[in-house]
């Protein structure tokens, strides 16, 4: 797993130009220690990360903030652009979350209008998520306020985050709204299987969004694809425990963008609730679609819903049923798709009365069940095809 091969061609591209831009060129390193930060865990050393990036924002050279191999307590802060130049971000340490009392808005790190950010690691974002997942309310109910995400990337152009570790975090791990052209690579996500909403990475109206070469396990979905998305892949990543990986949820607001052009490939699953999922709301007005959706070469071992289409996603029951959803599901291909169901119905396609899923595809297919008997499929509203290896046997 994980090997070149199945790097998207945009990955090394924007890595390439990310060295060229940087290369033959002096780096100036702004270390928090020195403006200010103690790095005990324990005092706030807000005030000195917020200073070593606005220096290094106006910097008109190469620029390099270093968070040095200590533990530092950062308040909320948003790290905004625009900057004169590539903004290098390394982190080395610890940057732990303060407590709830210190919020006073839904992200603990927010990254928003850089043209140009590297975020690197070996270090780690410690989320302090225990203190907080007993407030956590959006696990019985659907209207709700959500904890703060742990990283926020907001209008973020040509990024790479690479080689960190976020754990614990309160809310969502990482976010990524109204981005282009980023690589997620080479990162650690861990929370609690038992931790609530704690998704992994989450993208929103972004485009050419890259997450390579991963491990997540966490408590909700490891990669969420939101309304919005568009050229998104998802390579060699191993998830487990979560919600595995899925699009959507979908259809719950009106207006909501379509979601076009998913690859996952080459993906790892082990005793997560589903693997790959589709899932939509009924009895919402929103009309837009998912399309081109490709789930390639995935290993599932002991998953409870390997693969999973639910147009009638409806958690805390709060929405009616007699009112089909309204997204309409369409060009998505499952290939190479193997290992072991937890539940004897490893295929389950719960598509929309009113707009039935169209040009489903199933290629070599193997997901055997966990105990006695044989793996079942089961369809409803679907319009597909099949070939190659079938365990279990095909519902269309």
């Amino acid at each position: 797993m994980g090997s070149s091969a199945f790097l998207p061609v945009s990955y090394f591209l924007l890595v390439l130009c990310t060295w060229l831009a940087e290369a033959g060129k002096p780096i100036r390193v702004w270390n928090v220690k020195n403006f200010g930060a103690v790095g005990d865990g324990k005092t706030d050393d807000s005030k000195a990360l917020l200073g070593a990036w606005k220096q290094a924002c106006e910097w008109t050279g190469k620029s390099k903030i270093l968070i040095p191999k200590e533990t530092f307590l950062v308040y909320p802060v948003v790290l905004s652009g625009p900057c004169n130049g590539r903004m290098i971000l390394q982190v080395n340490g610890v940057v732990r979350a303060p407590g709830l009392d210190k919020f006073n808005s839904d992200a603990w790190l927010e990254f928003q209008y850089i043209n140009g950010l590297t975020l690197t690691g070996p270090g780690i974002f410690d989320g302090q998520g225990p203190a907080a997942w007993s407030q956590n309310k959006c696990k019985d109910k659907s209207k709700c306020q959500q904890l703060p995400t742990s990283l926020r990337f907001s209008f973020v152009h040509d990024a790479i985050i690479q080689g960190i570790s976020s754990i614990d975090s309160k809310s969502k791990h990482l976010t990524f709204f109204t981005c282009k052209n980023v690589v997620v690579q080479s990162i650690k996500i861990a929370a609690p299987a038992d931790s609530p909403n704690t998704d992994g990475i989450y993208t929103s109206l972004s485009r050419r969004i890259q997450i390579l070469r991963s491990v997540i396990a966490t408590g909700d979905d490891c990669v969420a694809i939101g309304q919005g998305s568009y050229n998104i892949t998802v390579a060699g990543v191993f998830c487990g425990p979560g919600h595995g990986i899925s699009v959507g949820s979908l259809g719950k607001k009106p207006d909501e963008a379509d979601v076009q052009d998913l690859v996952v490939r080459n993906c790892t699953f082990t005793n997560t609730d589903n693997g790959v999922r589709i899932k939509t709301w009924p009895d919402r007005p929103a009309r837009n679609s998912v399309s081109d959706i490709t789930f390639d070469d995935i290993v599932m071992n002991e998953v409870y819903n390997p693969i999973l289409i639910d147009q009638q996603y409806c958690p805390h029951d709060q929405c009616s049923l007699k009112s089909p959803s309204k997204v309409r599901l369409r060009d998505i291909t499952y290939r190479n798709i193997r290992g072991v169901s937890t539940s004897e119905t490893a295929v389950l396609f719960l598509c929309s009365e009113e707009v039935p899923c169209e040009n489903v595809e199933l290629v070599n297919i193997n997901l055997r069940f966990k105990g006695q008997g044989h793996s079942k499929s089961s369809c409803s509203n679907v319009n597909g095809v099949a070939s190659g290896k079938q365990i279990p046997a095909p519902c269309f």
